[in-house]
Order: structure tokens, then sequence, then C-alpha cells
């Protein structure tokens, strides 16, 4: 298939852009707390990033649906290398506030990098398409290293601290931009094909449980995540005092452990399957609450990070399949859209909630605020495997 290269492509571009998160979530922190004029406003920054993205999904996915994903690819991150120029700026000046607006920019860079699993599966037949989506995400575990190893290269470059790091990451998101030149992108309807079935009320799409197993999934998946991701770096290095290099590697094998199992994720399912592989993430979150509840080692951060990367891995994989076996094509950019602003949303939401939660409620506290977002995605998972098995979806006119 001629398009087939794109998966490759995307490879390389999930292992630039999802470097600039990686990058973000070790010094994000860090750095809003040496900024903010009070340290309950620490993560906002890291924060903000996120709600850049999660605002930007939506317009972004409409304008891909319009334009192209192509063009709106090069846009987006164009604006994410404007947001590195613009915290170079803000770190020289030391401005909280510039630094806040530098990493909304970078977060429209992370909305659409998110799409690339779906340009991907785009470009494959459909029987190749949980494989291509599984093969992208393979990038992130050189973004697990090369985005936290950033930080740790160039903060002794430059005389301002973090100042140098973030001059490596514009690099980075530069070479992403380029990258992106080389998409070709699939045309919509291949020549000779029927029409496809026309698009359902987004009502009946979301009344399928099916559906709502997988946003509620991604969505526990992604809260969780956040919430105990963004608060490790502060909670180890500067409440409990492990050093700078042991919480990197803490964040870098996380990360490493949210994107290394992609490629067994179709191992899994075909024995497990999909309902197995969701209950299997959400025992794997679960559990990482009991490991580093009361105890503050580095191995007990450490297990818990690898186990929180797996759940996620499991959680959003899981949920990405089964979602895209419930729409048609006609409404792929629609539930997309529904899906990923859920996501990126709540995300944004929990990485906001981070600083505040350790800072006046405590550690505990922030792990048990986790609880009902797998209890949601629990009974979800329920209602949908415990329910008669529904006919095969329609996808002819």
């Amino acid at each position: 298939m001629p398009h087939a290269a794109n998966v490759r492509l995307f490879v390389l571009c999930q292992a630039l852009t999802m470097s600039v998160p990686a990058f973000v979530i070790f010094a994000g922190g860090i750095v809003g707390r040496a900024l903010a004029p009070d340290p309950a406003y620490a993560t906002l920054p890291v924060a903000l990033f996120m709600f850049g993205s999660a605002g930007s999904i939506l317009p972004l996915v409409l304008a891909m649906q319009r334009f192209g994903r192509k063009p709106v690819f090069l846009l987006a991150s164009a604006v994410a290398c404007l947001g590195g120029m613009l915290a170079l700026v803000a770190l020289a000046g030391r401005s909280f506030g510039l630094y806040s607006a530098a990493l909304v920019l970078m977060g429209i860079g992370l909305a659409a990098g998110q799409q690339y699993r779906f340009a991907a599966m785009e470009s494959v037949p459909i029987e190749q398409a949980a494989g291509a989506a599984s093969r992208v995400l393979l990038g992130g575990l050189v973004a697990a290293f090369l985005g936290p190893q950033l930080v740790a290269w160039g903060e002794p470059l430059l005389p301002v601290p973090f100042l140098g790091s973030f001059a490596l990451l514009l690099v980075l998101m530069v070479a992403a931009t380029a990258a992106l030149c080389w998409y070709r992108e699939p045309p919509r309807l291949a020549a000779g094909a029927a029409a496809p079935a026309p698009a359902r009320p987004l009502r009946a799409i979301l009344r399928q449980p099916a559906v709502v197993a997988a946003i509620l999934a991604g969505a526990a998946g992604f809260t969780v995540m956040s919430l105990v991701m963004t608060a490790t770096p502060l909670h180890m290095h500067v409440v409990n005092g492990h050093s700078l290099d042991a919480t990197k590697w803490v964040l870098q094998s996380h990360i490493a452990a949210m994107f290394a199992p992609a490629l067994l994720v179709p191992w899994l399912v075909r024995r497990i399957a999909l309902g197995g592989l969701l209950a299997l993430g959400l025992a794997a979150m679960a559990t990482v609450l009991v490991t580093v509840f009361a105890h503050f080692a580095f191995v007990n951060y450490w297990i818990a990070l690898v186990l929180l990367g797996l759940g996620w891995n499991f959680l959003f994989l899981g949920g990405t399949t089964l979602l895209a076996a419930h729409y048609r094509p006609a409404e792929a950019f629609q539930v997309q859209a529904v899906n990923d602003v859920t996501l990126f949303g709540l995300q944004a939401l929990a990485a906001l909630g981070a600083g505040w939660l350790l800072d006046v409620a405590g550690w505990q506290t922030l792990l048990l605020a986790t609880l009902p977002f797998l209890t949601l995605a629990l009974l979800g998972l329920l209602n949908w495997r415990l329910r008669p098995a529904p006919a095969a979806l329609p996808d002819s006119a």
C-alpha cells in the first residue's frame, strides 16, 4: 500500500512530539515552582500545557475534517515551536506568566500529535489498523528517555537554570515539524469504493455500552496517570529529597512503561480479549495506590510509576481499539473528537489539581482522589461485559 510508509513516519514523529510532554512533566513543575509567586501554583504551567492540548483538540479535529490532516499537523507543530521560543524568553526574564503562556502553545502541538495514531490507522488496510496504532505508540519509548534527557543535557549549558534545556527542546520541535512534511495523506475514499454508510446521531453512538466503557477506560487512565505523574517529581525530589537523577530515572521508566507494551497488546487481546485487557489496566492502576501510599523509598516510586505506565497503556490502547470497533467511517472525526476532548480535558484538570492537592491535602489524599475514576471505569466495563452481545455494527448503507 503506497501510504503504509506513513506508519514509519509517525513512529518517528511520535518519538519527537511525545518527547515534549515527557520533558514538561519532568521539568515543568520544578521550573514552575522556581518562578511561581506561590508554591501551590507550581504545576499550573503543566496544567495549562494540558489545557492547551485539550482545548485545541476539537478545533484541530474539525479543521482536519475540512482541510485534511497534513496542513493542520504542520500548523499545530509550528505553533508549538512558537511556544518553545516564548519559553526561552520567559526563563531569561523569569516571567511565570510568559512561561505559562508558552506551555499553552506547546500543548497545541501535543493535541495534534495525539491524532497520529488515527492518521496511521487510516494509512493501512482496516485489518492492520490496530497494529499500526500500536507501532506508532512505540515511538514513545524514545520519547521516554529523550524528553527527560534533554533536561539533563541542557541544564548546565547556559547560566539561567533550564534555559539550555528548553533550547534543546526547541530544536527537537523544529525537527518534528520538518519530518511532518514527508506525510502523504491518503484519499478519503478509494477509487471505486462504495460510499460509506451515513453517520448516526452522536447520541445514538454514545448510548452503546461498549463506547461508554471505552471512553471511561481512557478517561480513568489519563486522569490517574496525569494526577500521579505530575505530582511525583515534586513529591519525590522536593518533598522527600531524592536526587534529580533518581527522579529522572523514575519518570523515564514510567514513560517507557507507557509505550513498551504496545506490540504485546494485540497478543494479549487474542488471549484475554479487550475486556480482560481493560481489567488488567485497572488492576495495575489500583496497585499503584498500595505501592506508594505510605512508603517513599526509590523502589516504591519506581514500581508504582512503572505500574502506572502499564495501566495507562492497557486502558488507552484497549479503549481506542474498542471505540474504533463501534463507529462508522463517516462518524470517525466526531467520535474521535468527543473521546479525545474527554480524555485530555480530564488529564488537564488532573494536572491542574495535582500541585494544589499535594500542597494543601497531601500525597495520600491525592492518591485517594483517583478512586472515583477507577470505580467509574470498572462500572462501565461491567455494564458492557454483562450485557447481551449486540448485533454487529452496520457499516454499509
